[in-house]
């Protein structure tokens, strides 16, 4: 029993965490506010629904709303913005809110199992934290990456530049500097 417990609470766990962001699709700032709202009012509706459980199923049951508003809040801003910053925070968001969701689910064990339902959740987070954190990295080195790509047009651009003479020079110039932001 409480092997298929801990697997299970591992499957959801890999569940939640497997959810690959999807490319974000940009709202209008009417959308976000009235989405904002929306997940307000829906965590409110789910945390009512939990009133009626007892013990750990209610501690689980507000666990599972917390994570549900803390998710739906973190993919819409990133739904709002389109950064990468908000994409790692998506990520973030689903690794910590499925942690928290399966170590209450582990109180419902005792002993050793529980140790070792709490070590596989928290296990569990590391990864997807560091699977967001290397995203981020990666992001990261993909900016500066392009970022020295348009250095180097930039510099070509302006050794182009200077075989011209006088206003072709200068225009030429402005040209460069206009088309890869160097003012």
């Amino acid at each position: 029993m409480n092997t298929s417990r801990n697997f299970k609470a591992s499957l959801i766990v890999a569940a939640l965490l497997s959810f690959t962001v999807a490319q974000a699709v940009t709202v209008t700032k009417e959308q976000y506010k009235a989405d904002k709202t929306r997940i307000s009012a829906d965590y409110k509706v789910d945390k009512k629904a939990c009133d009626a459980l007892k013990d750990n199923a209610k501690d689980i049951c507000v666990q599972e709303a917390k994570a549900k508003e803390s998710v739906a809040r973190a993919e819409l801003e990133y739904s709002y913005t389109g950064k990468a910053a908000d994409q790692t925070k998506v990520l973030e968001a689903k690794a910590k809110s499925a942690y928290a969701v399966a170590k209450e689910k582990c109180d419902d064990m005792s002993g050793n199992d529980k140790d070792i339902c709490v070590k596989e959740a928290k296990a569990a987070e590391t990864k997807a934290l560091a699977d967001a954190k290397m995203g981020k990295q990666i992001g990261e080195a993909k900016k500066e990456a392009a970022e020295d790509k348009s250095d180097a047009n930039y510099k070509l651009a302006i050794e182009k530049c200077d075989a011209m003479t006088g206003d072709a020079k200068t225009s030429c110039v402005a040209a460069a500097k206009a088309k890869f932001g160097k003012n």
